[in-house]
């Protein structure tokens, strides 16, 4: 069975939940602070190994408390950790912040993720059976670049959410198989808007047009858009529920969509299935713990055909 191997940080969320966000200045009270694993690349790890795929994770943790809880949590979920290195000094954290309507906003410490270098991703292109890598934005830009050009030399496909966002260099998109955005994501990337499905696809034209396969916008309660370079278009309607928390949903929607991809299902089939993953998400409080599995992601289908 083919093999993706998520590339990325391994954070611990220290998440305190608010009534309103604070405006600068500003002194709140949380109602409560928890302590739970999260990180892109790590929840995109869960979020494919629950929908069914064979995952590793190639990141790093550091030498304090957290590093072995990080490491743990990414095995309960059956994720291979043997890339997951141990860096001196602090493990990645996530200060996020979650009002009363589910929205959130993020601090990162990026920690022992900031120390990823390329030549600690060694190991992992010796893989013979890798199918595809998942990228993010929170290890060292020069790590992923070498990252991309590796993948290329080795015929495997590269999936990139570029979170945080930045200008990507235009030399870089033709080795990206499939870009993975949301709307403000897109806008940070292209210049435009794309808070509508019209405007997302403004902005998904001109990256294709640079070079990049296929880009997929996420539009948040409206759905997502799907583009290639041989003119194929799926807007996939999001799934109505009530938002708790949208902690995670874009990272449950990405590793759902990739490991959809690794069954062999056809992508229109991959982005319904990832729609469903991270509306269940968005159902639930946290990270990690939030996403769900294969089965359950299947029982909301049947449920809202």
């Amino acid at each position: 069975m083919k093999q993706i191997v998520i590339i990325g940080s391994i954070n611990m969320d220290v998440i305190n939940r608010v009534k309103k966000h604070p405006v600068p200045g500003e002194t709140i009270k949380s109602f409560s602070t928890a302590y739970m694993p999260g990180g892109k690349g790590a929840n995109q790890a869960v979020a494919a190994a629950r929908s069914g795929a064979r995952v590793a994770m190639a990141g790093a943790v550091g030498s304090d408390a957290f590093a072995s809880e990080l490491v743990a949590s990414l095995r309960a979920s059956g994720v291979d950790t043997g890339f997951v290195l141990r860096k001196e000094g602090t493990s990645g954290l996530a200060f996020i912040t979650v009002d009363e309507s589910g929205e959130n906003n993020i601090i990162l410490a990026e920690g022992a993720n900031g120390a990823l270098t390329p030549e600690d991703l060694a190991p992992v292109w010796e893989r013979p059976e890798l199918l595809a890598i998942l990228l993010q934005n929170e290890i060292p830009w020069e790590t992923n670049r070498e990252a991309m050009h590796k993948a290329k030399e080795r015929g495997v496909r590269v999936i990139f959410n570029p979170a945080p966002a930045m200008s990507l260099p235009a030399d870089m998109l033709p080795y990206i198989g499939t870009l993975v955005l949301n709307q403000s994501e897109a806008e940070q990337v292209t210049g435009l808007r794309a808070e509508r499905p019209d405007e997302a696809e403004r902005a998904a034209e001109q990256l294709i047009a640079s070079g990049v396969g296929e880009v997929i916008i996420t539009l948040g309660a409206e759905g997502s858009l799907y583009m290639n370079k041989q003119g194929e278009r799926i807007f996939t309607p999001a799934f109505r529920v009530q938002a708790v928390d949208t902690t995670a949903a874009g990272d449950t929607f990405i590793g759902a969509f990739a490991a959809s991809l690794a069954a062999g299902k056809a992508v229109r089939d991959a982005l319904v299935f990832a729609s469903a993953a991270a509306a269940l998400t968005v159902t639930r409080k946290g990270a990690q713990e939030s996403i769900p599995d294969a089965d359950e992601i299947e029982r909301f289908l049947q449920q809202n055909q």
